[in-house]
């Protein structure tokens, strides 16, 4: 197990070097620049060329990637300097915010999709499987963003129900419903149909396994065979998906917390691109890959710890 943990972060470290590579050469040849951005059309080629100076962005390209990797790594975020604020509790502070909204969506639909998935393979070929699969197939087809404006448009603007824009609860739970019920509405559209469709799949294969032919043939209740055979081994393949969800609900929330203008990381890195901060892009991109790995780290060692056979055959 140890050497299986071992390779498994070393893989991690390795994607996560590149990432940050990838990540430095993408802002060096982003439109536009970062003295202007902060000074104005109305300052002189000499005044944005003092302060780009100022901040380090004349520097040499080596020079300021071990900056950005070493300043990272040791805790050192920087300051942005559009907003003239530390990053590290600017980042962290939104990455607090869309926590709450993923943790959310993710307690409410997590469970609902493994159910439904497992109700689909229980009635594999028939009409509740029918309808199951084809609606968690029509939800991952439909972008966020249009699920979002009809939800807006529908129970904001025309009932009235929620607020247009989202906020932090801090209330009562009602409040908590009213500011983070109609967000995490197209969020967890997507992450049924990939969750619903892991939990059927996993299911069915077990269902037609030697064990649960067997546990069957012993006289056992069929409640028995699906809950100590069946959902023990159907639910592994699940554990990769659910991972990664969170790692997307986390990081990849840029659409949905924009159009609902809730103070996430993703509406943080939508501003931050349209400010053109580089110190702040860079750190959301490298604070989500971090996350993305974590997480897949998480899975493979939970799935190898539930499955000897994965640890075994590496």
């Amino acid at each position: 197990m140890g050497r299986f943990i071992g390779k498994r972060l070393g893989l991690s470290l390795v994607t996560l070097f590149l990432v940050s590579l990838i990540v430095f050469a993408i802002s060096d040849v982003l439109p536009g620049d970062v003295g202007r951005s902060i000074l104005g059309r109305s300052a002189t080629d000499e005044q944005v060329a003092a302060l780009d100076h100022q901040l380090g962005y004349d520097e040499p390209l080596p020079e300021r990637y071990w900056k950005l990797v070493s300043g990272y790594a040791t805790g050192d975020w920087g300051t942005s300097p559009v907003l003239n604020v530390e990053v590290r509790p600017l980042v962290l502070r939104r990455f607090g915010n869309s926590l709450i909204l993923a943790a959310f969506a993710f307690a409410l639909i997590v469970p609902f999709s493994i159910f439904m998935g497992i109700v689909a393979a229980l009635h594999n070929g028939r009409w509740a499987d029918r309808t199951i699969s084809i609606t968690g197939l029509s939800l991952i087809a439909l972008p966020e963003f249009v699920t979002g404006v009809i939800l807006l448009v529908v129970f904001a603007v025309k009932l009235g129900w929620f607020p247009s824009s989202s906020s932090v609860p801090t209330a009562s739970p009602v409040d908590w419903f009213r500011q983070l019920l109609l967000p995490s509405i197209p969020l967890m559209c997507v992450l049924f149909g990939y969750i619903a469709r892991m939990a059927r799949a996993g299911t069915v294969d077990a269902l037609r396994a030697d064990y649960t032919r067997t546990a069957t043939l012993k006289g056992l209740p069929r409640r028995t065979v699906v809950g100590r055979h069946v959902l023990r081994n159907s639910l592994l393949p699940t554990i990769s998906v659910v991972s990664v969800q969170i790692g997307y609900l986390v990081g990849g929330l840029v659409v949905v917390e924009t159009l609902f203008a809730y103070p996430g990381i993703g509406s943080l890195a939508y501003d931050s691109v349209q400010a053109n901060d580089i110190t702040v892009i860079e750190t959301i991109v490298l604070f989500t890959a971090v996350l993305y790995m974590f997480c897949n780290l998480v899975a493979d060692i939970l799935y190898a710890a539930l499955n000897p056979r994965v640890r075994l055959a590496s």
